[in-house]
């Protein structure tokens, strides 16, 4: 898409989903000043026509917008406070959002300090992953005051396939918490219920067009079914490399939890999810795709698809 006239965008984090984001900006016409921590990040990023700021600082000095689309909570709050942070240096006018996937507090926080600064900020988190990144086709999630989330819509076109006001502030981020958390419980019943229908000699393409037009139906079942040879998109077929790792999964149902803890919500199903996803890391395949949860349901703990000494 076009979006609004040529504008100026400082993007904060320029890793597996933020290098190819800001990259669609400038396909799409704008001016990109990014910054990372990771030389090689900033060297693809460049290769793609962003211009690589030397800080943050310098990143969102002349920003009309600014994007942060960093790993954690703590990362996003370190650039927004501090002498050397968004809020020292911003223009007073500038649309502050993040795209990451942070807990809700750290998401309130960012709006109520961005607005005690005098700064309109967003939350404006994504669903779709690195594939949706690069293809232009993600999902944005927008929290925030309306004229917020109207602003945020128009500066997020070149990167989207939808864009969806979620409402107030921290509603964007609290919809992808619990939309990731429903994922991994879909997960999980596609983990079991494979090897169940596996041991019951059931043929594997039989069951899985049965689930396909029946109530077991599911994103998770038809995207990343744990199966290998069934369907082209899952890693059961690639060895389990990681399409989304474990190790991100647990992140994600870790602010579903967090979140529980905070409004009473009873979360039985996703602190299952949680354990069997930590039993995968503690067995040191964390940076493996999520549905290898399926290893843990099988008698022993062997999974058709995954050889651990292949590579």
């Amino acid at each position: 898409g076009t979006g609004a006239a040529m504008t100026h965008y400082a993007w904060i984090g320029l890793g597996n989903m933020g290098g190819p984001m800001a990259a669609n900006l400038v396909k799409a016409g704008h001016q990109v000043s990014g910054v990372d921590l990771n030389e090689s990040a900033c060297a693809v990023a460049k290769d793609a026509g962003v211009r690589i700021a030397d800080s943050v600082a310098d990143a969102v000095k002349d920003a009309d917008a600014v994007f942060t689309m960093l790993p954690k909570g703590d990362h996003v709050r370190s650039v927004f406070d501090g002498p050397d942070g968004i809020w020292a240096h911003a223009r007073q006018d500038a649309l502050l959002c993040d795209s990451s996937t942070v807990d809700v507090e750290t998401s309130r926080w960012c709006h109520e300090q961005s607005a005690v600064r005098g700064f309109v900020f967003a939350d404006t988190p994504v669903s779709g992953g690195i594939s949706g990144a690069a293809e232009a086709t993600l999902c944005f999630m927008i929290g925030g005051e309306p004229s917020a989330v109207e602003r945020a819509s128009v500066l997020v076109e070149p990167m989207s396939g939808s864009v969806i006001a979620a409402g107030g502030p921290t509603s964007g981020i609290a919809a992808k918490i619990c939309n990731n958390m429903m994922l991994f419980i879909h997960l999980m019943a596609n983990a079991e219920g494979s090897q169940l229908a596996e041991q019951l000699g059931l043929d594997p393409q039989v069951f899985w067009e049965i689930v396909s037009v029946s109530s077991g139906r599911s994103w998770s079942q038809q995207t990343w079914y744990p199966v290998p040879d069934i369907i082209p998109t899952a890693a059961a077929n690639q060895n389990f490399t990681a399409t989304f790792s474990a190790e991100l999964a647990v992140k994600d149902v870790g602010l579903a939890l967090a979140a529980g803890e905070q409004t009473g919500v009873h979360l039985p199903a996703a602190r299952m999810v949680f354990e069997q996803l930590q039993e995968l890391m503690a067995q040191g395949l964390g940076d493996r795709d999520c549905s290898l949860v399926a290893k843990l349901a099988t008698p022993d703990g062997q999974l058709r698809g995954f050889d651990p000494d292949a590579a």
